[in-house]
């Protein structure tokens, strides 16, 4: 850090680099911290974690024991060890002793986008219940034809108000807070949707992934989806980034060619009839019609092999987009039983293949990134993070996180803290921090060493060499 600091001064690092070197550096040293600790009120495992998208202050969880419960994780409610351990205890939970709360598991819990006075919550009693953070009551609810495994809300959404509900049920509904009913109905998958995303670079574009290995891309002001992905069709490698003089380039191009510069065009007429003899334009080899897509064309009926195309040999347990829209990232878990176990009836017997895969959204390739061994759980939503850039991945493995470089696949760090399999993640971006749950009941925090601790480490290792 002092060399960055060093490079600053005289002028080497400008200061979008200067920050950019300093985010990954902290997030390259990052340990459990030895001076915040979350108290969970928690009595079973926790399966969702958020911190509020405005602020960045407010830790919102999602409990196996039907709670949900809101944390300050930016102002401590106590101190121990002499002012060194900072406790955050929870604001408020609410739970089955609510008047409304939930009955069953609550699989989900996720923030309003754009204000911390709402929070929803997707249940496994099949309601999915949107609260007022003040008052701490249901204003709103959902009644769902199944278990909810996950629910999103687009952060960039200016036009619509919309929560993306997956379900044991095959289709994906669309809840509109705005009105208090389901405004779409997507149909496509042909088992439960254990996963939804919004894109990160439009607010009309739904990722999902489900039971049936499939990952489909919605645009939802349109029928039926646009894009399967396809675990056949690949890619080597991240697609090359475009130069910015290159694009500078094609910029003015374009605009030479739109204002009418080209005086070599034909007048419009004469390119009809010479294009084709019945005065029909014939579309490029390898483009799409430029009348309505071909995959929209074939999806009614889903007779079409494009339709049925599979990203994963078993069921989509996470999604996650990175940062700039541009890849997704999926996992799978495919459960098996050996020959040992068949005679038994214990589940835990048999196993899973558990894959990481990284996509590139424009091609809809697979980037054949060969992520290192991954063990997911079997037959359960997990919550996928990635840092900042999107440069590192945070996958729950069993009772280990680890965090894997998104463009090689090697590991970059593993977590160990958890007694039991953990379950979600979330990255920080404002503080650098990650924070874990699991089926211990505990909700962990992992952050960069503070500068006076640094320091400390420093003095002791200066007596250290002069004793």
């Amino acid at each position: 850090m002092w060399k960055e600091i060093g490079d600053r001064e005289r002028g080497i690092l400008r200061p979008k680099s200067f920050t950019t070197r300093i985010k990954s550096n902290r997030i390259r040293t990052l340990q459990i911290s030895n001076h915040k600790d979350i108290v969970s009120p928690h009595r079973a495992s926790i399966n969702s974690l958020q911190v509020d998208l405005t602020e960045g202050r407010y830790l919102l969880s999602g409990a196996a024991d039907a709670s949900a419960a809101v944390y300050d994780v930016q102002r401590a409610t106590d101190y121990e060890g002499g002012g060194l351990i900072a406790k955050h205890k929870c604001l408020f939970v609410v739970d089955k002793q609510h008047e409304h709360g939930h009955k069953y598991a609550i699989s989900s819990a996720i923030w309003y986008p754009v204000d911390t006075g709402l929070f929803i919550t997707g249940s496994h009693d099949h309601h999915i219940n949107v609260w007022d953070t003040n008052t701490t009551q249901v204003v709103m609810n959902f009644k769902m034809p199944g278990k909810v495994y996950r629910t999103a809300m687009s952060s960039l959404a200016t036009t619509h108000m919309l929560i993306a509900a997956g379900t044991e049920d095959v289709q994906v509904r669309l809840c509109d807070i705005a009105s208090g009913a389901f405004s779409h109905t997507l149909s496509g998958h042909r088992d439960g949707v254990m996963t939804v995303e919004w894109s990160t670079s439009s607010e009309w574009v739904l990722v999902t992934g489900g039971c049936d290995g499939a990952i489909r891309f919605w645009d939802i002001r349109r029928a039926g989806c646009f894009l399967v992905l396809d675990q056949s069709h690949s890619q080597l490698g991240r697609r090359p980034t475009i130069p910015e003089h290159s694009a500078t380039n094609k910029a003015l191009t374009s605009k030479s060619l739109s204002s009418g510069q080209n005086l070599n065009a034909k007048p419009r007429a004469q390119q009809r009839k010479l294009a084709n003899g019945n005065g029909t334009k014939q579309s490029p080899v390898g483009r799409m019609p430029a009348k309505g897509s071909l995959r929209q064309r074939l999806h009614p009926g889903m007779l079409s092999s494009l339709d049925r195309a599979t990203a994963h040999y078993g069921a989509v347990t996470g999604l996650k987009a990175t940062e700039d829209g541009m890849y997704l990232l999926s996992a799978v878990t495919r459960s098996y039983v050996t020959k040992d176990s068949m005679h038994l009836l214990d589940p835990e017997a048999a196993g899973s293949d558990s894959r990481l895969r990284l996509w590139d959204v424009e091609s809809g390739c697979n980037t054949l990134v060969n992520f290192e061994t991954v063990r997911l759980q079997a037959g359960k939503p997990i919550q996928l993070a990635t840092s900042q850039d999107s440069a590192l991945v945070f996958v729950p493995c069993m009772t280990a996180v680890k965090a894997f470089d998104v463009w090689s696949g090697n590991t970059s760090q593993t977590f160990r803290g958890h007694y039991e399999y953990v379950n979600s993640c979330w990255f920080s971006s404002q503080e650098q921090e990650l924070y874990t749950g699991g089926n211990d009941k505990q909700i962990l925090v992992w952050s960069p060493p503070r500068m006076k601790d640094l320091l400390r480490i420093g003095i002791t290792g200066v007596i250290d060499i002069c004793s």
